[in-house]
C-alpha cells in the first residue's frame, strides 16, 4: 500500500498547487495580506477589532518572511496545511478502519473541492483544519493510551485551533462527546487536563473573544431547515462544486458505516460525532449562511472517515464469503470518486467557482485613469486587497463612513466627490452588509452620470461621469407603449469630440403600474444608420426598475454615452427607447417606430 499512498499525496499536493497563484487576491484574502505585514502585537491589535483571532495571521507573518508575498507564496501556507491534513487523514483512518478504510478516507479527501477550495485561499481555514485532524488523531492516542504527553499533545493542539478560529470549540466539544461516550472514565480526566491547558493557553484572548462574539453583526440566510441540511451533507460529502445527486448517495453509504469493521467501537463513533456533533452546534446557534459552511471544513475529514466506512461496510454486506462480484463492491466507490473528479474539475473552470479579480479591475483603473478621477471602494475593507494591486496616485475613498452604517456621512462623502472630481472608478463588493440601503450608489446615480459597469466575478467596477451643466433642455410628451411617456430630456452637448462623455438625463413618468421590467437604450447612429456607440441599463443605474414606478410619479433617469475615439467627425442621430428585459427583449413602439430621436450631434 505505500505506492498507492505516496501517489495519493502526490495527488493530493498537485490538485492544491495546481493554479495557486493564478486567480488574483480577493477581499478577505487583502485582510491576509495585510495583516501579514504588520508586527505581531499589530496584528493582535487588529485581530482584536475583527472576527478571527491573531494565530493564523502570526503564523502568516512568519511564513510571508520565508516566502515572499505573492499570491502563490500566501496562499501556499494554506496548501501546505492541507496536504499535512490529507495525510493525517489516512493515518486516522488507518488506525481506526484498517490500511484500506485510510486509504479511501485520503482518497476522499484528496479529491474533495471544499478541501481545495480553501485549500487555495490565503486565509485561516485549512489551518483550523490541520489543528482538526492533529488534535483528532492525538485525541484517538490518548484514549488508547493516557499518558501526560498525550494530554500534553492534545492540549497545545487544541490550543492551537482556539488562536485560530472561533468555531474550533465545536471539535472540542465534539472530542469530549467522543471520550464520554467511547471511553473509560479514567480517560476523562486526561481529556480534562488537556482541555484545561487549551482553555488556559487562551486565556488572555477569551475576553476578546466574548466581546467580538457578542457584538459583531451578522447577517444570516433564511432557509428552511431542510434545505439547510442537505446543503451542508453535499458540501461535506462531495464538495461546494457537487450536482444535486450527492445527498442522495451520501446518506446510502453513510448507512452501512454501523456494519461491523475495524476498531468497532471508535471507528464509528469518532468520524459520527466528528460531524453531528459540530453540525448540530452551528444549526443550533443559526449560524446557517452559505459564506459560514467554511467554518465547518475540518468536519469535511470525519465525512471522508464516515464514508469510508461505509464503503467498507457495503462491500461486506453486499459481497458475501464465497462470492466474487465485483460490481456491488466496486461500483458505488466509484461513482463517488467521478462524483468527486468532476466536482474538482469544475471547481478549476466554472466561473461560479472564481474569485473576485481585484487584480484587473485595478490594471483597467491604472490603464485609464487621468487626473481629477478618484476611486470609491465600497466596502472600506476592499482597500487592503486594491492597494495590494494597485500603485497609483488616485485619492481612495472607501466607503460608507464607519462601522455603523452613518448614512448621513456617506451620502455627504459621496456628494462631496460627485462636486470636487470629473470621474470617480467604483468598486461595489458586499453592499448587503456594509451599505444595505446602497446610499453610495444611489447618491452616485442621482448626481452622477454612470459611463459603463463590468463585472470581475462578484466584484463590480463602475466609472460614473460627474455632471456637466446641460446646455439642451426639451420637453417631449411623447408615449412609448406599455404606459409610459418620456415627458422631457436634457442634453449635455449637442458638439463633441472623440474621446468626450454625452450625459443624458431623461424624465419618464409611468401612466399606471407596470409589472414588466424595462431596459433603456441611448444610441448614436451614423449617417447610414449603422450603431455607432451604445449604452443599455435599467433605469436608475438599475436601481428605479421600471417595476418600482408608480402612476404619475417622475423618474429622473441619467445615462453617460461614451464617445469612441475611432469615431470620425459628422453628424450622429442620438435616439433613445426601452425594450423588454425578457426575452425576445422587443422594444416598446413609439407611434411608428421602435425608438424616439433626440436630434443630431455633431462630432468635431
Amino acid at each position: 500500500m505505500r505506492p498507492v499512498l505516496i501517489l495519493l499525496l502526490l495527488l493530493t499536493a498537485a490538485l492544491r498547487l495546481h493554479d495557486l497563484g493564478v486567480q488574483s487576491l480577493w477581499y478577505d484574502e487583502g485582510n491576509s495580506y495585510v495583516q501579514s505585514t504588520r508586527t505581531l502585537s499589530a496584528i493582535a491589535d487588529n485581530a482584536a477589532r475583527d472576527i478571527h483571532p491573531p494565530g493564523y495571521y502570526w503564523l502568516l507573518a512568519g511564513w510571508r518572511a520565508l516566502m515572499g508575498e505573492s499570491e502563490f507564496a500566501l496562499r501556499s501556507l494554506s496548501a501546505f496545511a492541507s496536504i499535512v491534513s490529507a495525510a493525517l487523514t489516512y493515518a486516522i483512518g488507518r488506525r481506526l478502519l484498517g490500511t484500506t478504510g485510510g486509504i479511501l478516507a485520503l482518497l476522499l479527501v484528496a479529491l474533495h473541492s471544499f478541501s481545495i477550495y480553501y485549500a487555495q485561499e490565503a486565509r485561516m481555514y485549512a489551518l483550523l483544519t490541520l489543528w482538526g485532524a492533529a488534535s483528532f488523531y492525538a485525541l484517538i492516542r490518548l484514549i488508547e493510551r493516557p499518558t501526560p504527553r498525550s494530554a500534553l499533545i492534545l492540549g497545545l493542539l487544541n490550543g492551537a485551533g482556539l488562536w485560530t478560529h472561533y468555531a474550533f470549540p465545536f471539535f472540542m466539544l465534539a472530542q469530549g462527546v467522543v471520550v464520554v461516550v467511547g471511553a473509560k472514565p479514567r480517560r476523562w480526566i486526561a481529556f480534562a487536563s488537556a482541555s484545561l491547558l487549551a482553555i488556559a493557553s487562551f486565556a488572555p484572548w477569551i475576553p476578546t473573544a466574548l466581546h467580538q462574539l457578542t457584538t459583531w453583526g451578522q447577517v444570516r440566510d433564511s432557509a428552511p431547515l431542510g434545505e439547510s441540511l442537505l446543503t451542508l451533507l453535499r458540501w461535506l460529502s462531495f464538495g461546494i462544486s457537487a450536482d444535486a445527486t450527492a445527498p442522495l448517495i451520501a446518506p446510502l453509504v453513510m448507512l452501512f458505516s454501523f456494519v461491523r469493521v475495524g476498531k468497532a467501537r471508535l471507528g464509528l463513533i469518532v468520524p459520527i460525532l466528528w460531524v453531528i456533533v459540530p453540525v448540530g452546534v452551528f444549526v443550533a446557534f443559526d449560524l446557517f449562511r452559505e459564506a459560514n459552511l467554511k467554518f465547518l471544513l475540518p468536519a469535511q475529514i470525519g465525512m471522508a472517515l464516515w464514508l469510508a466506512r461505509g464503503v467498507i461496510g457495503m462491500r461486506t454486506t453486499l459481497t458475501p464469503p464465497g462470492q466474487s462480484t465485483r460490481l456491488p463492491r466496486w461500483g458505488v466507490p466509484a461513482l463517488m470518486i467521478i462524483m468527486l473528479t468532476d466536482g474538482t474539475l469544475r471547481l478549476y473552470s466554472d466561473p461560479a467557482y472564481q474569485r473576485p479579480d481585484y487584480r484587473a479591475a485595478a490594471a483597467r483603473i491604472s490603464a485609464g485613469s487621468r487626473p481629477g478621477d478618484a476611486i470609491i471602494l465600497s466596502a472600506p475593507n476592499q482597500i487592503e486587497v486594491f492597494g495590494y494591486y494597485y500603485s497609483g496616485d488616485l485619492p481612495i475613498y472607501p466607503l460608507p463612513v464607519g462601522l455603523s452604517n452613518d448614512d448621513d456621512a456617506t451620502r455627504a462623502a459621496v456628494e462631496g466627490i460627485i462636486a470636487n472630481y470629473a470621474r470617480a472608478y467604483v468598486l461595489f463588493y458586499g453592499e448587503n452588509e456594509r451599505d444595505p440601503r446602497r446610499i453610495v450608489e444611489t447618491t452616485l446615480d442621482a448626481g452622477a452620470f454612470e459611463l459603463d459597469d463590468t463585472w470581475y466575478g462578484d466584484l463590480r467596477l463602475a466609472r460614473y461621469v460627474m455632471p456637466a451643466p446641460m446646455q439642451i433642455e426639451r420637453m417631449s410628451g411623447v408615449e412609448f407603449g406599455g404606459g409610459i411617456a418620456l415627458v422631457g430630456y436634457a442634453l449635455s452637448a449637442e458638439a463633441l469630440h472623440p474621446g468626450d462623455v454625452l450625459q443624458v438625463r431623461l424624465n419618464w413618468r409611468a401612466e399606471a403600474t407596470l409589472t414588466q421590467r424595462y431596459k433603456v437604450f441611448v444610441q448614436l447612429l451614423d449617417s447610414n444608420g449603422v450603431l455607432a456607440a451604445q449604452r443599455d441599463s435599467e433605469p436608475g443605474g438599475g436601481l428605479a426598475l421600471t417595476t418600482t414606478w408608480t402612476a404619475g410619479e417622475i423618474i429622473a433617469d441619467n445615462h453617460a454615452l461614451f464617445i469612441p475615439d475611432s469615431l470620425p467627425p459628422g453628424e450622429y442621430r442620438l435616439i433613445v427607447g426601452l425594450y423588454n428585459l425578457d426575452p425576445p427583449h422587443a422594444r416598446l413602439s413609439v407611434g411608428e417606430s421602435d425608438f424616439l430621436d433626440l436630434g443630431t450631434i455633431r462630432l468635431r
